[in-house]
């Protein structure tokens, strides 16, 4: 009976420790994510969500000026419903500018993304030698700020300091203006494709490395030219990464603002709206007009928003219709 009563009082003592909260434990593992998330949720909130709506708000109002503008209430912000978006819409400067973002779009996204593969297939190759080397030497105009990049390029274009014009004039061949008229876009396009080339090729270098060796072997047996097997096994199984590398060319492309603002200074070619952004900025801190350069931002922002998950959804649509093939 006393080892009994022993046995039963060291139980109840011992519970305690024997067995832990475990609601508490699970309450706890059930909150970590939320606070693992909560630094990067404000971050968010304060940095993209609020601007955002922020400008969202200012696109609705406009100033209006009673008078001369002079004296205390003599210029007041007033509701203004859709005006500010009617005049963006009707303003042939942001038109403009908006078809040479086109055109600049044109030329950049296909031989960018068309240099990319061709490196990527390349790198992939058997016989290919310093793949390390070519590998960091191709990705690195991408790790140049583009600003930086725009510079040097720019004074590259100068036929007073460019050493190219300089071979050129003692070659006796003749020197092309590339920063005047339509050889502008070629010297634009090329600043975008010489930075942006580096990044897609290593996004599509890396699903090329994903690919099973089994499926190379299969073809090889096969009879399959290295040829055949870029063309028809690559490409193929690396679309995926193609689509996301113009989707993000794309979104690249509609906001282009440091190369054409850079090279600025270099030529009277480059106005202060030849890009959307560009005028976006001269009339909200140039001409003081920031609930009309709201507006204009936010219909930049649905237009990227709407050719971007247009193109995305046009994709999953001829995805699907070829899975039902």
């Amino acid at each position: 009976m006393k080892s009994t009563a022993r046995r039963q009082s060291y139980g109840v003592r011992g519970a305690p420790y024997d067995h832990p909260s475990r609601t508490t434990t699970l309450e706890r593992a059930r909150s970590a994510p939320y606070f693992f998330l909560l630094p990067a949720t404000l971050l968010f909130a304060l940095f993209f969500a609020l601007p955002i709506g922020y400008a969202v708000w200012l696109s609705f109002r406009k100033v209006k000026v009673s008078g001369l503008g002079l004296g205390s209430g003599a210029r007041r912000e007033v509701w203004a419903g859709l005006e500010n978006y009617t005049d963006a819409l009707s303003d042939s400067e942001l038109l403009h500018g908006a078809l040479r973002v086109l055109g600049y779009g044109c030329i950049v996204v296909p031989v960018m993304l068309g240099l990319a593969l061709l490196f990527a297939l390349m790198l992939d190759s058997e016989k290919v030698r310093l793949a390390p080397v070519t590998r960091l030497a191709i990705f690195l105009p991408y790790a140049i700020p583009g600003v930086v990049a725009a510079l040097l390029w720019g004074f590259l274009y100068l036929p007073d300091v460019s050493p190219f014009y300089y071979v050129l004039d003692r070659l006796g061949m003749p020197q092309p203006d590339l920063l005047d008229g339509g050889p502008l876009y070629l010297a634009l396009s090329n600043i975008a494709v010489w930075g942006g080339t580096g990044f897609n090729m290593i996004v599509i270098y890396t699903s090329l490395q994903a690919i099973p060796a089994e499926v190379y072997e299969a073809a090889k047996l096969d009879g399959a030219t290295p040829t055949q097997i870029a063309l028809r096994i690559k490409i193929p199984m690396v679309a995926p990464s193609l689509v996301l590398t113009f989707f993000f060319s794309i979104i690249a492309t509609l906001q282009v603002y440091n190369e054409p603002t850079t090279l600025k200074p270099l030529t009277n070619s480059v106005s202060t709206t030849w890009s959307p952004l560009m005028k976006v900025y001269r009339d909200a801190f140039g001409e003081g007009d920031i609930h009309g350069a709201a507006a204009q931002a936010v219909i930049i922002a649905f237009a990227t928003l709407l050719l971007s998950f247009g193109f995305l959804r046009a994709v999953n649509r001829r995805q699907k219709q070829e899975a039902a093939r």
